[in-house]
Order: C-alpha cells, then structure tokens, then sequence
C-alpha cells in the first residue's frame, strides 16, 4: 500500500497530532515517514505566528529558522525511533510552503502526505486559505488531514 508518507510539520500542537497519525499508520504498513519542514525566508522583520514582533540581522534570523527547522524535524525523528519506523526529514525555505510540500511529494518519491487542518498560519491563513486547503486541490497523492 503506502510506502513513504510525507508528514509535512510546522512544529504546532495540530501538526504533531498529525505526525503521530503518520507514525502509527507507518508503523502498521511497514512505511517510511519522510518529515518536511518549510520556513519562511529571513528578512529583518521577525513574525511569530504572522504576527511582526521584532528585528534581526540576517544571521539572527537564520538561526532563529534553524532552531524551528530542528524543533519541528525533531519532534518527527524522535516519533519516529520511539515506533522503530524508518525517518528521513528534508526542509525548505519559502514563503509558499503548499508548494514546497508538493515539491517535496516529487523529489521524496513519496506516496501519500498526512498532515493538519490548522498550524502557524494565522492572518495568512485566514485571508488566502490554509496549506492544508492548498495541498488537498494540488496533490497528485492521497492527502490525510488530522484535525
């Protein structure tokens, strides 16, 4: 059936109900979780939740995205080795992340995403659709949200 399952994360609450869905189903079909995490681009402006709350030199910033890079990929590598299911975790920079999810499915040779209905998105989200939502029209593989 399924062989590689890309959980796309973004290190939220939802997302990891998401990844332990991802695990469990891996877990059961013999499948390998491929985890992706997209961050947006460094600019002096820092957003929490899309909300600007400061400034940062790029390096700052850079570290900053490394930070949640490691946090989010973690907490699937960590899932992952606890259930004994084979990981592999890659990541982007953009501000499209429905699109580099996608890219993702392709270059992973991935065979279905499991992923979240809800994340970081904030006002983004609410004014121009969710990544879920993006994903869902875009996919050429099954899609499992988690709400």
């Amino acid at each position: 059936m399924f062989k590689n399952i890309l959980a796309p994360t973004d290190g939220s609450v939802l997302s990891q109900k998401a990844v332990v869905k991802a695990v469990t189903l891996a877990k059961a079909l013999g499948a390998k979780v491929t985890a992706f995490f997209a961050a947006p681009p460094a600019t002096p402006i820092i957003y929490r939740y899309s909300l600007p709350v400061g400034y940062a030199q790029p390096e700052e910033h850079q570290k900053l995205i490394d930070e949640a890079t490691a946090m989010a990929l973690g907490f699937v590598e960590k899932s992952c080795k606890d259930a004994g299911v084979a990981f592999a975790g890659s990541h982007a920079t953009s501000d499209f992340p429905e699109d580099e999810i996608l890219k993702a499915v392709e270059r992973e040779g991935c065979d279905l995403i499991v992923m979240g209905t809800h994340g970081h998105s904030g006002l983004r989200g609410a004014l121009i659709g969710s990544v879920a939502q993006k994903v869902l029209t875009k996919a050429t593989v099954p899609v499992m949200v988690v709400r």
